[in-house]
């Protein structure tokens, strides 16, 4: 299912904690858009500079794209690399954008230090704010896999459906990354991303029958 904004610019925020890949992901999702023959704007905010800080990064891409941050209520699909901050950040999806969300719970500095409380449901939280969400374990399924690194692949797999162009194009984009610098992890990122998608679709039937039962 090919995912557009109606002005031809796909603008894609990714949050998430420091040391999950947020800022790989961005990368790797501009890379394929240029590979696609996109105008493309990224930039990054890390809330702290250490690990375990509060990580955002915007990809805008289409004909041409001027600015490279997402203004609040346009993003076309946010993905959450942990589930309160999908939900700290889910005002700035347009109308009909679509939440991907990996469950798992890690409590960054910002709530340690009393700047932000953890919302006991971020996912019920952002449903009853309207938000379209998908909702996974990321970690479980790498876990399965034997790899924990392998959540950022199993994210990006999980939206592929929902961008302008084949998934085939950004599975190639990350298994290229790996067949030149590490090849014995192609295979593991082939099935990651596959995983994804496959998570991705289950939430998405699960939340389509729980809205007309």
């Amino acid at each position: 299912m090919a995912f557009m904004n109606n002005d031809v610019i796909t603008n894609i925020l990714v949050c998430g904690i420091g040391g999950q890949g947020v800022m790989t992901a961005a990368e790797i999702l501009a890379q394929t858009a240029i590979a696609k023959g996109y105008d493309v704007k990224k930039s990054e905010v890390a809330g702290m500079a250490q690990r375990g800080g509060v990580v955002t990064s915007h990809v805008r891409f289409g004909k041409k794209v001027w600015s490279p941050v997402i203004t609040p209520g346009t993003a076309d699909i946010l993905v959450g690399f942990e589930v309160a901050e999908g939900s700290r950040w889910a005002d700035m999806l347009r109308p009909g954008g679509v939440a991907m969300v990996n469950t798992i719970r890690l409590t960054p500095p910002v709530v340690s230090i009393g700047l932000f409380k953890y919302p006991d449901d971020p996912v019920a939280q952002m449903r009853a704010a309207g938000v379209t969400v998908y909702d996974f374990d990321a970690g479980a399924i790498a876990r399965e896999l034997g790899d924990l690194k392998l959540v950022n692949t199993i994210m990006l797999g999980a939206i592929a459906d929902y961008l302008p162009f084949p998934a085939a194009d950004l599975e190639e984009q990350i298994i290229g990354r790996f067949r030149a610098r590490k090849p014995a992890m192609v295979e593991a990122n082939q099935k990651a991303f596959e995983m994804g998608r496959a998570a991705a679709e289950r939430a998405a039937s699960a939340l389509g029958k729980a809205a007309n039962g």
